[in-house]
């Protein structure tokens, strides 16, 4: 028989591709989309498996529909991709936040610990847990935690349980401490999309300028497509660990300007690149940087997608999507 496998944020940027690898591995994929709502199946489309998916109607937010599910379908590996992960809105929407990417998680594996205790868990934390925390200027398992938004605060309280789930009830839980990862799916609200997104348009005719906050915080960019690999391996492994996932290099958002701008032909950026105060966060994180060593030796785990060819892939993949609308 084939494994089941449960994944939340099924139609955000991590969860198609996620389904994709596992259905390659022959697993049974069941997602979770929301009551009360028309989800958007775009992501899935893109990669052309939206009809491979079983979905199943819940939230986090509510544990009685958790625990329905769990004992419906007993899965053998749950990945919990479900999260409010725009950090900018983070401030203005924190109790929605908390509430989907804290208490979402305690609700998910309290159903895992009555219904389906056997069962393998991925919490998918986030590099903006450390902040301002930094060993050497890079981030490992070992580097403490400092986060600088509401999103990064609801992302510890995640991970801190998930560990104590572990260590608590005995548990298969393990974090993902995934740096930036991008890809075409990503929301067009992040700066990355944002970017290839406009550069796109100004290629087109249709836009003449990009409006952006800070242009030198520096981010351990990598291809969403690939770390979704890291996510199922850290799930077969014979104990359950946490790992930082990430390129070990960083870039400055104006790198990924300069690049998007370069591929289309386009060396005087500056000219189309606007600061504007209303993309500033209230408290920013400058630096982030990935010691990826445990990934590397134990998962043996390395990314496959450089930084120039991710921002060529989305940038080309923008255009296309525009040119297609035409």
């Amino acid at each position: 028989m084939s494994k089941i496998a449960f994944v939340t944020g099924i139609i955000g940027q991590d969860g198609p591709y996620l389904a994709q690898f596992l259905l390659g591995k022959g697993y049974q994929v069941f997602g979770l989309v929301r009551r009360y709502s028309k989800p958007n199946f775009e992501n899935l489309e893109y990669l052309g498996i939206q009809n491979s998916i079983e979905y199943v109607e819940g939230d986090v937010t509510d544990e009685s529909s958790l625990i329905n599910i769990i004992k419906t379908i007993r899965p053998d590996e749950v990945y919990n991709l479900a999260a409010q992960s725009f950090v900018g809105a983070s401030w203005d929407q924190a109790k929605l936040t908390t509430e989907i990417n804290a208490l979402g998680v305690l609700y998910l594996l309290n159903s895992l610990k009555h219904f389906a205790p056997t069962a393998r868990f991925y919490q998918a934390s986030t590099s903006e847990m450390f902040g301002l925390s930094s060993t050497n200027g890079t981030q490992d398992e070992e580097t403490s935690f400092h986060p600088r938004s509401p999103y990064g605060i609801s992302k510890v309280y995640a991970h801190w349980m998930t560990v104590n789930f572990r260590e608590s009830y005995n548990m298969y839980t393990a974090s993902g401490i995934l740096f930036n990862h991008e890809s075409p799916l990503r929301g067009t609200q992040f700066v990355t999309r944002k970017i290839s997104q406009s550069v796109a348009k100004i290629k087109l005719g249709l836009e003449k300028e990009i409006r952006l906050g800070n242009l030198d915080a520096k981010r351990d960019w990598g291809f969403a497509g690939d770390y979704v690999e890291a996510m199922y391996l850290m799930l077969q492994q014979e104990k359950p660990t946490d790992f930082v996932v990430g390129t070990g290099e960083n870039h400055s958002v104006q790198e990924f300007v300069e690049l998007a701008f370069k591929h289309i032909g386009i060396n005087d950026w500056q000219n189309y690149v606007k600061k504007d105060p209303r993309f500033m966060r209230p408290a920013e994180v400058y630096n982030l940087k990935a010691n990826p060593k445990r990934a590397r030796e134990i998962l043996g785990w390395n990314p496959k997608t450089s930084f120039g060819d991710l921002v060529k892939m989305m940038v080309d993949a923008d255009i296309k999507r525009l040119e297609d609308k035409k």
